[in-house]
C-alpha cells in the first residue's frame, strides 16, 4: 500500500495481523522493516503498520537526498497517520527508529495515543553509553564458544582501531542465541539497508537532545521501554535512562539481545501488550528539562547500526 509525502515521494507500508492498529518504524537506520517480521507474533493482537522509510523496500527515492534527516522524517509519519485516518497514532520503534518516534512525539505530543521504544537508540535524548558499559554488557556472555574473538574484535571498536572483519566478529553480541536463525537474520541485514541514507539520518542538525527533552514535557501518552538483558548496542543500564526521562520502569527481557522479538517472542509480546502501559508520574518528576550529558567521541564509535555503516563503507 502507498501515500504520498509532503514533498510528493511515493511510500509504502505494509499491514499484518487484525486489531488495534500499531505504526512500527524500523531501526538500521534506514532498513526495510523486513527484518521486524511480524515481532514474534504480536500480530496476533495488533494490526502492524510497518512503514518502509523513503528510499527503503518498496518507497521511491527522494529528489532531495538531505530528507532522509531523522528529523525531516518526521513529516513522513505525521503523513501516514493523515493517510490512516486515525486521529492520534500507537508508535513501536526499534534502535535507530526510536529516534524518529522521540522526535514525532516532540512535535507532536497530542497526536501520540502511545509509544513503546524497543532496544532504543540513545541519540535523539542524549544519554551517553560508555566503552566501559558496553565492555561489561559484553562479558555477560563470556561462557559462549565464540566469546574470545568476538571480545578481541569488541575492544578494537571500542578503541577505535577496527577493520571491517572486527565489525563482522562482534555479530554474535547483538543476538541472545547466536543461532542459525540469528546468523540468517543477521547475514539478510546488508540487504535490508540504504546506506547512502543511513549516512544521511543522523548527519548535522539531526539532533537536539535538549530541545528534544523540553519538548517531550508535553507529552502525556503512556509510553513503554523495553530492553535485551545482553543487548550491546543498547544496555541494560542505558535503556533504564531513557524509561527514567518518560518517568516509567524499563521492561528488560532476560537473555535477549537487540532483537528481544527473535529471542523470546512471547515474553516480547507480553512486554508490549502487558496488562496496561506503565503510568506516567508526575511531570514535576521527571527530568526532561535536564541537560543531557555530552557524548564522548567514543561512545559514538559504537551501536548495531553505525558499526553495520561503518562496515558496510569500509568493505
Amino acid at each position: 500500500m502507498f501515500f504520498t509525502a509532503y514533498d510528493g515521494t511515493s511510500l509504502a507500508y505494509r499491514a499484518l495481523g487484525d486489531g488495534p492498529t500499531l505504526v512500527c518504524l524500523p531501526g538500521g537506520p534506514m532498513s526495510d522493516p523486513a527484518y521486524l517480521g511480524e515481532l514474534g507474533g504480536l500480530s496476533a493482537h495488533r494490526r502492524l503498520v510497518m512503514l518502509n522509510l523513503r528510499g527503503t523496500g518498496e518507497s521511491a527515492v527522494p529528489a532531495d537526498p538531505s530528507s532522509y534527516r531523522c528529523d525531516r522524517l518526521v513529516a513522513d509519519v505525521e503523513a501516514l497517520r493523515e493517510h490512516l485516518g486515525l486521529d492520534t497514532v500507537s508508535l513501536l520503534a526499534h534502535s535507530g527508529g526510536t529516534n524518529l518516534a522521540v522526535l514525532y512525539a516532540a512535535r507532536f505530543p497530542d497526536r501520540v495515543a502511545a509509544l513503546t521504544l524497543v532496544t532504543p537508540s540513545v541519540a535523539a535524548v542524549g544519554v551517553e553509553i560508555t566503552p566501559e558499559t558496553r565492555l561489561a554488557t559484553a562479558r555477560k556472555r563470556h561462557d559462549e564458544p565464540w566469546f574470545p574473538e568476538a571480545f578481541a574484535a569488541l575492544e578494537a571498536v571500542v578503541a577505535g582501531r577496527a577493520t571491517p572483519s572486527d565489525f563482522t566478529a562482534i555479530a554474535p553480541f547483538f543476538y541472545g542465541r547466536w543461532d542459525d536463525a540469528a546468523r540468517t537474520h543477521r547475514a539478510a541485514e546488508d540487504g535490508w539497508r540504504n546506506d547512502d541514507a543511513a549516512a544521511v539520518y543522523g548527519s548535522e542538525g539531526a539532533f537536539d537532545p535538549a530541545a528534544t527533552r523540553a519538548a517531550l514535557s508535553r507529552l502525556t501518552a503512556p509510553v513503554r521501554v523495553i530492553g535485551g538483558e545482553v543487548d550491546l548496542n543498547s544496555p541494560p543500564e542505558a535503556v533504564a535512562e531513557v524509561a527514567g526521562l518518560f518517568g516509567v520502569a524499563a521492561a528488560v527481557v532476560p537473555g535477549a539481545g537487540h532483537f528481544p522479538w527473535l529471542d523470546d517472542p512471547a515474553r516480547f509480546t507480553a512486554a508490549v501488550l502487558g496488562s496496561r502501559l506503565e503510568g506516567r508520574v508526575r511531570r514535576s518528576a521527571l527530568s526532561f528539562s535536564a541537560a543531557p550529558p555530552t557524548r564522548t567521541a567514543q561512545s559514538k564509535i559504537f551501536s548495531a547500526e553505525s558499526a553495520n555503516t561503518a562496515r558496510s563503507s569500509q568493505a
